[in-house]
């Protein structure tokens, strides 16, 4: 009779075998017919018929045994082994793709607070000996762009001391600037800065290596990025900006009027046949919306106009857009 049983592996001894076994050593013999016998201990050769009486079963000696259950165990220890290795090469690539993927994350850094944000730009700046490209906005007649303080303004100082360029870009609000003013007369060095009716928003960069951008609308957010692809993005946007833009230091350049129309106005008028509101447009070119108010009062002045609808109608009259593109 044979007794229910787990299955097992050859390295392992279950108690009904283990009972069976010791039961075999300590008489000798143990008969199939008188005893239940687990299958694993004639399988796994714990047991193995007498040469004299093939209906009796005599037990391996326990060090046998016991090398048996070694060996096997051995052997799924080394199968184990083998199993790893080719998940190791499996997913192998996997990982190499995830570490991959890890390093562009790194790759871009959120950083909250604006002074912590004002300390990252510092520091990027204190290793920097090459050049930085900022490009600057138009914060409001209240807010002055913060790197026009005292403490910017050394650490920009100290930049160009060490033999780095500075180039920023800002809207013709700062053009006359009294603040932005008095900053590039306080600079000594390679310093240059030119202005546009538009730009992006606030961008810097330093050394190629990397950049800092705004992550929230209030910034308070920002990201710190060192993605060579993305820097060479930036590098690239700005350099088509600055060639459009109109220099306003160390040697101001001064727009001529067309026909009684500001370039100022020329960029309103732009907008004003796109389509764009007093507060769009006040925003695009980096005014209050009073002051838009006022620019766009003198254009319909200047081109006869006496309402909104007649504006954009004498505007592409006029040919003031097209003298625009022309002298681009």
């Amino acid at each position: 009779m044979t007794v229910s049983h787990a299955e097992h592996g050859p390295e392992e001894m279950c108690p009904a075998g283990m009972r069976v076994y010791q039961q075999a050593l300590r008489e000798g013999h143990v008969t199939p017919s008188a005893t239940g016998i687990p299958p694993c201990l004639v399988d796994f050769g714990f047991l193995h018929p007498a040469l004299d009486d093939p209906g009796r079963l005599e037990p391996a000696s326990p060090m046998a045994a016991l090398h048996s259950l070694l060996r096997a165990s051995g052997q799924r220890i080394a199968d184990e082994r083998r199993r790893e290795e080719h998940l190791v090469e499996a997913f192998a690539p996997l990982i190499r793709e995830e570490s991959s993927e890890a390093a562009d994350i790194a790759a871009l850094l959120v950083i909250t607070g604006k002074e912590q944000i004002s300390r990252a730009i510092a520091n990027a700046l204190a290793d920097a000996t090459e050049q930085a490209l900022t490009i600057q906005p138009y914060q409001g007649p209240n807010s002055p762009p913060r790197q026009d303080n005292l403490r910017s303004l050394q650490r920009d100082q100290a930049f160009l001391d060490r033999g780095g360029r500075i180039r920023t870009l800002y809207q013709h609000t700062y053009r006359h600037a009294p603040h932005v003013l008095a900053r590039y007369e306080r600079l000594r060095g390679d310093v240059e800065a030119r202005t546009l009716d538009e730009v992006t928003e606030r961008l810097i960069i330093v050394d190629r290596t990397v950049a800092f951008i705004p992550a929230s609308a209030d910034r308070s957010l920002a990201l710190e990025v060192r993605h060579p692809a993305l820097i060479a993005y930036f590098v690239n946007t700005f350099d088509r900006l600055w060639h459009l833009a109109t220099p306003m230091h160390p040697q101001a350049v001064h727009q001529p009027t067309l026909n009684g129309i500001t370039p100022r106005q020329r960029a309103i008028a732009a907008l004003l046949v796109e389509g764009h509101t007093d507060s769009d447009i006040a925003d695009r070119l980096g005014m209050n919306v009073r002051t838009a108010r006022v620019h766009i009062a003198k254009l319909a002045a200047t081109l006869g106009s006496e309402s909104r609808a007649q504006l954009g109608y004498l505007i592409g009259q006029s040919g003031l857009l097209q003298s625009e593109d022309a002298s681009e």
